[in-house]
């Protein structure tokens, strides 16, 4: 997800995003494209410039031994979600790359979790900048479970030729 692709990603949503499948077939092209992140089986309910929100079902293929959703998973499910909210914001102009990863895990995570993130996008630079980008997921009960943070490298995308 590095390459300058916030502007493809954001006119794909738009285009499905009005039915359930739609939105189905959309997290099913991000996981084809970010192969590691098709392992939580996330679907995403909100992409727009700076917002992004994504369910993670608790199944038996994200459950580590202490029968809850592994922290591999839940950190997975945050990248994945503070990602693509980033590089809707980006457009195709820029592009980003994650340089650096925190999760902070608060309680045990069980059954549907909502991952959400909400990233300032920051202004345009000729300089490469770094840039925090936060995940919050929560449980059925609106607890906070973890709290993620991206270290993002952002910078301009290279200057397609000219046909």
């Amino acid at each position: 997800m590095a390459q300058a692709l916030g502007g493809s990603i954001l006119a794909s949503w738009r285009k499905l995003n009005s039915t359930a499948a739609g939105r189905w077939l959309f997290s099913r092209m991000i996981r084809f494209s970010v192969p590691y992140s098709a392992s939580v089986g996330a679907v995403i309910e909100v992409l727009e410039p700076g917002h992004a929100r994504l369910v993670l079902q608790d199944r038996k293929a994200v459950r580590n031994h202490l029968n809850c959703v592994h922290a591999l998973a839940l950190a997975n499910a945050a990248e994945l979600c503070s990602g693509i909210a980033m590089l809707a914001g980006l457009g195709d102009e820029r592009r980003g790359i994650v340089t650096k990863l925190e999760t902070e895990y608060l309680k045990k995570a069980r059954g549907r979790l909502v991952v959400e993130s909400k990233p300032d996008i920051p202004p345009p630079s000729s300089e490469p900048v770094t840039h925090l980008v936060h995940a919050d997921i929560f449980d059925q009960s609106g607890d906070k479970v973890a709290r993620f943070t991206a270290h993002w490298l952002i910078s301009q995308a290279p200057q397609k030729a000219a046909a």
